[in-house]
């Protein structure tokens, strides 16, 4: 399969710096929003999040780091390896320190790794409270020859002063592929979602271990495929409400269900060692709810094919017994560490992204509405008869119509899935949600309606 790469066309922009000194502050601030997680626990930002973001015209894509620390722990080990690795591909670098731990080693290793990219730089010294402390506090850091700020993200002091070395620094803005379908990665903890996104990507921009739930934030990959462009985006595993303990946990679930939200295509991530599970089907019910169009990934496919006896078939048949509420959703079969079944995944995606954007003709869509209700009685309301006047496409995604009628009410749950089932076999929308809605016909006869 030809691979895949990620066009990111705006500047990116690094902040790094050790766990807990502010990084994940001044990435909301600068980019308006709450998509890193902040919480007075150092290494809270496991990942690498990139947010697009506009300092007084200047338009460039943000990144926030994962914590560089020499702990020898395991998180810790990855997260110096992976900001490490991705540093050589940012445009500018923001290095935050804590002014009221001055100058560590750390810091110093931290400012050599970037140093060693060749990109402009600034420090950053946070957690400076009052004005009269500043040069004593930046007074440590000038040895290294770069332009040093004092500051209090909490009192949004020095902020500006960031702003402006941005401005000065940054080229004048060019058009981002922010836009594209939006796509969100779920599942349960451990079956592989970041190994997958990485394949997808073909980078290692997510933190792959196999301790589950070492994706906290959610965290958006723009892409282009097939000169389709694709906003990707991998979550933290979603436990049970039970077993959430960590704070932390319990943070991540949260931010996947918005992830869930603002996407259109949800990719439900299942181990095909395991098979799909109650806790599976209450994901599936959640993205159903919002509805969004999904695709069940069965993941690890290659070690499940060598331990179950006819695995395809045995774990369709699971998907038939768990989804039962959703019979014609696509199953794909892959395997992030070998990269078999992604071309598959990216046809679906494609084809799916295809039935989601769907649009009929008023004319075309009553000349299969009039010869579908013939098909079936007509459902009663009291001991009236529903006449249908007519069918009509709304602009929402996934496809949705609303049918007009002289008693919406009567119109019963059974009849709307009657019709979503010949709305699919007739335009092919195999696997997307469809929603029929009923209202009172606003041409206000009986004489209107066709039988």
């Amino acid at each position: 399969m030809q691979r895949n790469e990620i066009n990111l066309l705006a500047p990116k922009v690094a902040i790094i710096g050790r766990p807990n000194v502010g990084k994940s502050t001044l990435f909301n601030i600068l980019t308006d929003s709450r998509k890193s997680v902040v919480k007075n626990q150092a290494g809270v930002t496991r990942d690498i999040i990139i947010e697009p973001a506009d300092v007084w015209g200047k338009k460039f894509d943000l990144i926030d780091t994962g914590g560089v620390t020499e702990s020898q722990d395991l998180f810790s080990k990855l997260i110096r390896e992976q900001v490490s690795d991705f540093l050589h591909s940012v445009d500018y670098i923001i290095a935050v320190m804590d002014g009221r731990a001055g100058l560590v080693p750390e810091d110093r290793d931290i400012i050599k790794l970037a140093k060693q990219t060749g990109r402009p730089m600034v420090l950053v010294i946070n957690k400076v409270d009052t004005q009269h402390e500043d040069e004593l506090a930046k007074a440590d850091f000038y040895e290294f020859g770069l332009d040093v700020v004092a500051a209090s993200f909490e009192q949004r002091r020095g902020v500006a002063e960031v702003m402006e070395w941005l401005q000065a620094n940054l080229p004048e803005a060019k058009e981002t592929i922010k836009e594209g379908m939006q796509i969100s990665m779920v599942g349960k903890p451990n079956v592989g979602k970041s190994s997958l996104c990485n394949c997808l990507l073909g980078i290692n921009r997510m933190l792959v271990s196999d301790v589950a739930g070492t994706t906290v934030d959610s965290v958006d990959s723009p892409f282009v495929y097939n000169d389709r462009k694709y906003v990707i985006v991998d979550t933290a595993g979603l436990r049970r409400q039970s077993r959430r303990e960590d704070d932390i946990e319990i943070i991540a679930a949260f931010k996947s269900q918005e992830s869930i939200r603002r996407s259109q295509i949800v990719l439900l991530v299942i181990d095909g060692t395991v098979g799909p599970t109650e806790q599976d089907a209450k994901i599936m019910q959640q993205i159903l709810e919002d509805h969004k169009g999904v695709i069940i990934v069965a993941n690890k496919s290659d070690v499940a094919s060598n331990e179950v006896e006819s695995y395809r078939e045995t774990f369709k048949a699971q998907v038939a017994r768990e989804f039962h509420f959703f019979q014609d959703v696509p199953v794909v079969f892959t395997s992030a560490k070998t990269g078999s079944g992604i071309s598959d995944l990216f046809k679906m995606i494609e084809s799916v992204s295809d039935r989601l954007n769907f649009r009929v003709s008023t004319s075309e869509l009553n000349d299969f509405f009039f010869e579908t209700i013939r098909k079936a009685p007509a459902p009663v309301w009291g001991i009236t008869n529903i006449k249908f006047y007519y069918l009509t496409q709304t602009n929402q995604m996934p496809p949705s119509f609303i049918a007009f009628a002289n008693h919406p009410d009567g119109v019963t749950n059974s009849y709307r899935r009657f019709l979503i089932k010949n709305l699919k076999e007739r335009f092919n929308l195999h696997g997307i949600p469809i929603r029929i809605f009923c209202m009172k016909s606003r041409r206000g006869g009986e004489s209107n309606a066709r039988d």
